[in-house]
């Protein structure tokens, strides 16, 4: 799949894995471009790299999950919320726009995740307030190590609340403003997807016979609201959702697409994007987590066209595999 989606897109590199929504193991981690492991010679420092842990980026709308999560959890929101939203918002400096140009429209916080609404995530934000919208980033695991068993993890970049400006919360609930590892992100859903419990992956089961413990974890959130921000995913699937063509026959998906522009010298990159999807399947009972993350594709670059479909692909191979029985 990773490969397809490599050969199709060329990026500059993607990454994709495969957790265990039960109990957190990572059942699959890969990159790309690959490395021949019996030849290093010619093979630089960033071909070593394992891109899931160790390549940061700017996690665009797969993001808004969070953002929704911690605004039910913290009852600024509830599901029925709706809000009348302009074609743009304007905070301090900075006018945020949707992706797509569109009228005044009202939407409950289901419609903002499914359609992805800039807009829609930014006034969630504004209305929990930046402070509070920090230490909730905090409690996702953002800017921390993950603590999985792989050497050179990287922490992402997280800016303490001290160091926000005045249009912080204009970028940072739609994911623009901090920095992410691909595996940061799984360890986040993972969270939505056991019940809302934060668990560090795990990624070596035994060593010489002896098993290496599952991380406890802490919880983070109720498991209703787990419940309710996946039922809210599941439309982002549905028809008129950002990846509407994903379909595994037998099973309810849910997930986000993320398409992040890239930040240079110059502000953000109209030409170069961050094409990913984060989801769990099955929605109601998860027993997987994916993440994929392709970065800088050419043609084809939003994340419901570049990453998307590697999720349903990973889904309907991997659920059967485990025997998990269809829910539909």
């Amino acid at each position: 799949m990773l490969a397809e989606i490599g050969e199709t897109s060329n990026p500059i590199n993607a990454s994709a894995i495969v957790m265990d929504a039960r109990n957190s193991d990572v059942l699959a981690m890969a990159n790309w471009p690959p490395v021949n492991l019996d030849d290093l010679s010619d093979a630089s420092s960033e071909d070593l790299l394992n891109t899931g842990t160790s390549y940061t980026y700017e996690p665009g709308s797969t993001f808004k999950a969070i953002t929704v999560a911690s605004a039910l959890e913290t009852g600024t929101v509830t599901p029925t919320s709706t809000f009348t939203l302009a074609p743009s918002i304007q905070v301090y400096d900075r006018t945020i726009e949707e992706s797509h140009p569109r009228g005044t429209v009202t939407l409950d916080v289901g419609d903002i995740l499914a359609q992805s609404s800039n807009v829609g995530a930014v006034t969630i934000g504004l209305e929990m307030g930046g402070q509070k919208f920090s230490r909730w980033i905090d409690r996702f695991g953002f800017g921390q190590q993950t603590g999985i068993d792989f050497p050179g993890e990287e922490q992402g970049i997280v800016l303490p609340y001290s160091d926000w400006s005045g249009s912080t919360i204009g970028n940072v609930p739609i994911g623009q403003g901090l920095a992410v590892t691909p595996i940061q992100m799984v360890q986040a859903y993972g969270a939505l997807a056991n019940g809302g419990v934060l668990r560090p992956p795990r990624l070596i089961e035994k060593i010489d016979g002896q098993e290496v413990p599952e991380a406890k974890g802490h919880r983070i959130i109720k498991p209703e609201v787990a419940a309710e921000v996946r039922d809210m995913l599941k439309g982002v699937l549905a028809p008129g959702g950002t990846a509407s063509e994903v379909s595994v026959p037998g099973y309810t998906l849910a997930g986000k697409t993320g398409t992040a522009q890239v930040a240079t010298e110059d502000g953000y990159s109209d030409t170069k994007y961050v094409a990913s999807f984060v989801g769990v399947a099955p929605a109601d009972d998860p027993a997987i987590v994916v993440s994929i993350m392709v970065n800088q594709p050419q043609g084809a670059h939003t994340g419901g066209e570049v990453a998307a479909p590697g999720f349903g692909e990973l889904a309907s191979f991997t659920l059967p595999y485990l025997g998990v029985p269809t829910d539909q």
